[in-house]
């Protein structure tokens, strides 16, 4: 099993395929890094020299001027160009003339050959969405040329019409997936009017999302997905812990309420203390596990992302990192598993400057705390979170990290913690394992019994 990060898709740019195994993890850079490139990954045996990585392809032609081919080596003339179609009369068929050198090329083989811009992925790529970037119609969902039943469709559902719920409703709404995005809030009045300001984005950012606001889940009708940011937020000087009690009332009555409107659903918890609200929402709900997961890896790793990317290093998104364990003071990043374009970041910022880049990503929660004054961070939570829930809807099968119960892997059974996660439509498809080091292993069992502590304590006070 190997993890293939953008390195191995850089180094497959040229072949425009990159074969792995069923065993191997690819990243979520590496997925964006091959959308952007026009690799294909293709899953299944390594052929002969590939080792799991890019499959041999012939080269490129080189090209001469006018983008038309250059002769080959030996003074061979290069292939014809193709002849234009030649107007038929009224009311005949048109037919092509026959090709002079076989079979008409893909799309595909055309632009790879010409170097023309590759044929639109299918579906879009969530890397676009994320950056704004607009999409034609081809590719938009619902769009003019789009699939039949490609269009929008499904619900989802925001508990918590706070900073976080409308920052994951705004971004969940212009992703333009959804038939419809609800948020709900015990102020039903905050709840309609953030989701009327939502709406009134809509020519701004470019969706046909419907967005409502109501008071209750059961007004709020079933859904598909469902995001659970309700509770009471920190303040300056208070931890993780210290909301424990009061936002395990607020959560368990969010889940059993989701149970009864919406007993297919996925729920993502976000409320803190993280990896205990995830487990008390399980519990609450009576769901599966695998359609109850905890947002807390993706946010976590995001901030390593962008601590790391202050040093110069390389950009934020080109960095390849791990946060797993607890939400908080057990966060483990594995720095052995941790890059920058491809190359290890222990070997390009010193030890220690790394160590303090670790210390900082799990005190960012409190440093936004103290310098907001009063509430908590929300943009990046809240962006997390609808990361999450797009990868899911597109059954994507991406790995990332989040709070789920763990099933043996990494020796550790029956408590929620944050493990590398496969998510697809329905929640999660398995824990995958990557290769840690002992010191990394023995950190992420600390951070599960710390989890296990705490949820004895809520057990007491319940």
């Amino acid at each position: 099993m190997s993890v293939i990060g953008a390195a191995q898709v850089d180094d497959a740019a040229a072949a425009k395929v990159l074969r792995v195994t069923a065993r191997d993890v690819v990243t979520p850079l590496a997925r964006e890094r091959a959308r952007e490139l026009g690799v294909e990954i293709v899953t299944g045996p390594a052929s002969a020299g590939t080792a799991g990585t890019s499959a041999t392809q012939p080269a490129r032609p080189p090209v001469a001027a006018a983008g038309r081919p250059a002769a080959p080596p030996g003074g061979a003339p290069p292939p014809p160009r193709p002849v234009a179609s030649v107007p038929q009369p009224a009311g005949r068929p048109v037919t092509p003339p026959p090709s002079p050198v076989g079979p008409v090329p893909s799309a595909a083989a055309v632009a790879h050959l010409t170097g023309a811009a590759p044929p639109p992925v299918r579906p879009p790529s969530g890397a676009l969405y994320r950056r704004g970037a607009p999409l034609p119609d081809v590719v938009r969902p619902g769009g003019a040329g789009s699939r039949p039943g490609a269009g929008r469709s499904g619900r989802v559902v925001v508990v918590g019409a706070g900073n976080v719920g409308m920052i994951a409703a705004m971004r969940l709404a212009d992703a333009d997936v959804f038939a419809e995005v609800v948020l709900v809030d015990i102020d039903a009045g905050r709840a309609a009017g953030v989701a009327l300001d939502l709406t009134h984005t809509a020519a701004l950012s470019g969706f046909d999302t419907r967005v409502r606001g109501v008071g209750t889940v059961e007004e709020a009708g079933p859904a598909d997905y469902v995001v659970i940011t309700a509770g009471r937020p920190r303040n300056p000087g208070m931890s993780r812990s210290d909301l424990i009690s009061t936002n395990a009332a607020i959560v368990g009555d969010v889940a059993a309420r989701v149970a009864v409107t919406s007993p297919g659903a996925v729920i993502v918890v976000v409320t803190n203390p993280l990896d205990e609200m995830t487990q008390h929402a399980w519990k609450a709900s009576g769901f599966p596990s695998e359609r109850v997961l905890g947002m807390a890896g993706v946010l976590d790793t995001a901030r390593f992302q962008a601590l790391t990317a202050l040093t110069g290093v390389a950009r934020a998104d080109r960095i390849d990192a791990w946060a797993l364990g607890s939400h908080g003071e057990e966060m483990v990043i594995p720095l052995s598993r941790a890059t920058a374009d491809g190359r290890p970041l222990s070997t390009a910022i010193p030890a220690a400057d790394l160590d303090a880049i670790v210390m900082r990503a799990r005190g960012s929660g409190g440093e936004v705390v103290g310098l907001l004054k009063k509430g908590s961070a929300f943009m990046a939570p809240g962006l997390s979170a609808a990361r999450m829930v797009l990868a899911m809807a597109a059954d994507s099968g991406e790995v990332m990290p989040a709070a789920v119960l763990a099933d043996g892997s990494y020796g550790i059974r029956g408590v929620y913690v944050g493990l590398p996660a496969r998510l697809g439509r329905g929640g999660l498809t398995g824990i995958v394992t990557i290769d840690l080091r002992p010191a990394e292993l023995e950190a992420l069992a600390e951070a599960a019994a710390r989890i296990r502590e705490r949820l004895a304590d809520l057990a007491e006070a319940a």
